[in-house]
């Protein structure tokens, strides 16, 4: 089950953290995102300020037409780029929460018109990324 959140859609998986990784990528990839970066949140905490962290990873995911048609209406949006997706150890429930940005929910602080297409075009992509993660 997927819930919209302020800032995108949520879920939680039960899978383990690295094969929740796994899956979110693959999922990703099918709607044409590639992953530019990773960021381990929880080894970069511990080298950083030497504190203990959850298993914690931002994916930052990128499609490559829909990042040239944003970039080409508006410059600066390269500052809201590339789309985060975030996958974290649930230590409650045990398995792993993905979050995924809602591109819309970004957009909203770029007031360009023609933006909305293209956020629109990432959106749904991205909930189609939720809905095979959320069916899996």
């Amino acid at each position: 089950m997927t819930t919209a959140t302020q800032l995108g859609f949520q879920l939680h998986l039960d899978l383990p953290y690295e094969a929740a990784i796994e899956r979110v990528t693959a999922a990703l990839k099918e709607q044409g995102f590639g992953v530019l970066t990773e960021i381990d949140v929880k080894a970069t905490l511990k080298k950083k300020l030497d504190v203990d962290f959850k298993k914690y990873m931002i994916l930052g995911a990128c499609n490559p037409p829909l990042a040239h048609r944003a970039l080409t209406a508006e410059p600066e949006i390269g500052l809201l780029l590339p789309c985060n997706v975030i996958v974290f150890e649930d230590e409650q429930q045990g398995g792993s929460v993905v979050s995924l940005v809602d591109p819309l929910a970004m957009m909203g602080f770029v007031d360009n018109p023609a933006l909305a297409p293209v956020a629109q075009d990432a959106r749904t992509r991205l909930e189609k990324v939720a809905a095979s993660l959320a069916n899996a």
